[in-house]
């Protein structure tokens, strides 16, 4: 190298602001602080740090560097954490991966990303080698992280091993800001899901983001129970907390009753759930039993809460401040927020953009529409995806006139407001009209007996499609079709009614929480017959 080229790899060590570095420098500030709890594993900032670099110096001898796919098909649990970073400190891309997918899903996204190695849990062990033959692909290495006491068949190795690596040293690995640190896999509408690449430019804004506008600090006890292969509680809660020096609190999953009995006993100040999850908390027996003086800041998304629920935990927990984040994974992935303030003043809104973004409601020709009209929702931010990998077209497609295009409808109001109608795939197209699904699903949910309910659009042979709602009920709850179809003629126009309901146990949904409406409507896309 030259002299100049000497300097200038000098100045941009001094001035990384990597992914890795994120870590690093809250175990400075902070080495003694606890910054991870799972189960009865406490570590330390500085302790959580030198796993960290110990499991990178691991990696690194195994051949794993500056942008290679590494997947990751595990619930939510310590060596997840620790392997985010490490992965994050040698460059290497970290792909996660939905656990509740098949093996031929998996293979699609393994073959897609082109991964150089993958990591599972010991229990989806057998499913990745599966997904692995079936995808043909050559891997530098396999290895499994225990996780249920699972036997594992030879060839995979423990990650925990990486942990006792003898090099603690911190290596810097030069990573521009816009090189792709996180490759994640969209749960989508489509037959396939596509990979968003983000880079730590894009996450460390959605950092502040979320950090400002949700009203985060250094003193929250935060848990973390929604699935860490999302980007919502690993790019909106965990990575902030670390980043913050704030204390993580991680569980497996989101029971609730987990959930309720960890708040009491680690003082949980912080909560994000999506509306599902909020519901279960509010029905559970011991709602009212547990101690949940301490939690103080309420989030939730995925969708809109509905209005009763937000008026039953101003209720039952007055001192909640409560903030609503919407957005999608391709915008890291906060793009509004509701705060405090403003959830029953501005009931069904998404709020207003975040700090670090840009929105406005487009018509079919990305011409802005006027307050109260509905168009596609579209951003500008530096949190954006790179673009979709190995997919150009849909990149196109999303970028286009230089904003990115969420899919979404929605509509501003005269303050700036963003109302969220429905996903484009969502809107139902009835003899004509539009039907937005959630404004049908505002309606039921208000009926006393309704736990839960999901509109969507089937095919009809007159009306092209006809608006259904599949329905849970509440315990013990005796309401039949008829009345709610009634409850429905009472108070929306006769075009807006469903058509037809279905009583069901539960409904579809993914790790996280999100109501699977695809499934709904393949299951009974066949409910109308011949009209």
């Amino acid at each position: 190298m030259t002299g100049d080229q000497d300097l200038q790899a000098t100045i941009n060590q001094t001035r990384s602001q990597q992914l890795g570095d994120l870590l690093r420098r809250s175990a400075r500030r902070l080495p003694d602080k606890t910054a991870l709890v799972y189960g009865d594993q406490r570590d330390t900032f500085a302790e959580l740090d030198e796993l960290v670099n110990r499991t990178a110096n691991a990696l690194r001898e195994k051949g794993i560097g500056k942008g290679e796919r590494v997947a990751l098909l595990s619930h939510n649990n310590r060596s997840f954490v620790i392997l985010r970073f490490a992965l994050a400190r040698l460059g290497a891309v970290m792909t996660p991966i939905n656990y509740m997918l098949h093996a031929t899903e998996v293979a699609y996204i393994l073959s897609d990303a082109g991964v150089s190695a993958m990591i599972a849990e010991d229990a989806l062990v057998e499913l990745s080698g599966k997904a692995i033959a079936e995808a043909g692909l050559a891997l530098k290495f396999t290895a499994f992280i225990p996780h249920t006491g699972t036997d594992v068949p030879p060839g995979w190795e423990n990650v925990e091993s990486w942990f006792d690596h003898p090099d603690t040293d911190a290596r810097y690995v030069e990573i521009d800001d816009d090189d792709p640190v996180q490759l994640m896999y969209t749960s989508g509408t489509e037959s396939r899901p596509k990979g968003v690449l983000l880079t730590a430019r894009a996450l460390y804004a959605q950092y502040v983001s979320c950090i400002v506008d949700g009203n985060m600090t250094a003193g929250d006890v935060d848990l973390h129970s929604l699935p860490l292969y999302h980007c919502a509680q690993l790019d909106c809660f965990l990575s902030p907390d670390l980043y913050l020096g704030a204390t993580s609190i991680l569980l497996p999953g989101p029971d609730p009753e987990q959930i309720l009995a960890t708040i009491e006993r680690e003082k949980v100040t912080k909560l994000f759930c999506p509306p599902t999850i909020w519901i279960a908390l509010l029905r559970h027996p011991k709602f009212d039993q547990v101690d949940l003086s301490s939690l103080c800041k309420g989030y939730y998304g995925a969708s809109i809460m509905p209005t009763a629920i937000i008026e039953e935990l101003s209720e039952r927990l007055p001192d909640l401040a409560l903030y609503n984040f919407y957005g999608q994974t391709e915008l890291a992935p906060v793009a509004t927020i509701l705060g405090p303030g403003d959830q029953l003043r501005k009931l069904g809104s998404a709020g207003r953009p975040a700090l670090n973004v840009e929105t406005r409601v487009v018509d079919d020709g990305d011409n802005p529409v006027p307050p109260g009209e509905v168009g596609e929702i579209v951003h500008r931010s530096p949190q954006a995806t790179l673009g979709y990998y190995n997919n150009p077209e849909k990149t196109a497609e999303a970028f286009r006139g230089g904003w990115f295009h969420s899919g979404d409808l929605g509509r501003m109001d005269e303050d700036g407001y963003l109302y969220v109608v429905d996903r484009k795939k969502d809107m139902i197209k009835t003899g004509g009209e539009n039907v937005a699904s959630r404004e049908v699903e505002e309606v039921i949910f208000t009926h006393p007996a309704v736990a839960e309910v999901a509109v969507f659009g089937v095919p009809h042979p007159t009306w092209i499609e006809a608006v259904t709602a599949a329905v849970v009920c509440k315990p013990d709850a005796n309401v039949q079709i008829d009345e709610l179809l009634a409850y429905c003629r009472e108070r929306l126009a006769g075009y807006k009614c469903p058509k037809y309901i279905v009583a069901l146990e539960a409904l579809p949904k993914n790790a996280s929480g999100k109501i699977l409406k695809r499934d709904l409507r393949l299951s009974y896309e066949a409910i109308a017959g011949d009209g």
